[in-house]
């Protein structure tokens, strides 16, 4: 599916469906795949040509995908891969995929190109709203490695037991 440019987006917000880890081969860096690999072992990963990939099930996902109530959760989020941290956005230098004036982003007075995979479900389609613009900064200062911490662009779903601890709360 061809990438769309941002500027397309009004919003978007990670619903845990967990299709992104589905299909989609995830290069690693170095770093990360040394990581998987003295926390996981080799089997967890694939070499490729000149890559190393996150290696997939049988039925095409993520070996680090797990059903949890219905939702797709990751269990690398201590040390989620920069492609999975991304996806759906592309951050690029130069425009790629067309359309550069949508495409292009602002940041810090650097230039870029910001793209998304329509094949989220989390996109809302129509003006970009402030809070997309907010999520944006914050994937291209992953993209740029001027941050580690995910808030706005990863799922905001409770875990089981922080729900079952609001609903005893809400409960009293």
């Amino acid at each position: 599916m061809l990438s769309v440019p941002w500027r397309y987006v009004n919003s978007w917000n990670c619903f845990a469906c967990g299709l992104c880890c589905k299909g989609f081969s995830v290069v690693l860096n170095f770093a990360e795949w040394m990581n998987v690999v003295k926390t996981y072992g080799v089997d967890f990963t694939s070499p490729g040509i000149n890559k190393f990939y996150l290696k997939h099930r049988s039925d095409g996902s993520c070996s680090f995908l797990y059903n949890y109530y219905g939702k797709g959760f990751c269990s690398l989020q201590h040390m989620k891969p920069l492609a999975c941290k991304l996806w759906p956005f592309k951050i690029l230098h130069r425009p790629k995929y067309g359309r550069a004036r949508e495409a292009e982003y602002n940041y810090a007075d650097r230039k870029l190109f910001i793209y998304v995979d329509p094949s989220c479900t989390g996109l809302t389609w129509g003006n970009p709203t402030a809070n997309l613009k907010t999520t944006l900064t914050e994937f291209v200062e992953l993209a740029l490695g001027l941050r580690k911490k995910q808030v706005y662009s990863t799922s905001r779903m409770l875990s089981y037991p922080q729900y079952l601890k609001l609903n005893k709360l809400k409960a009293f």
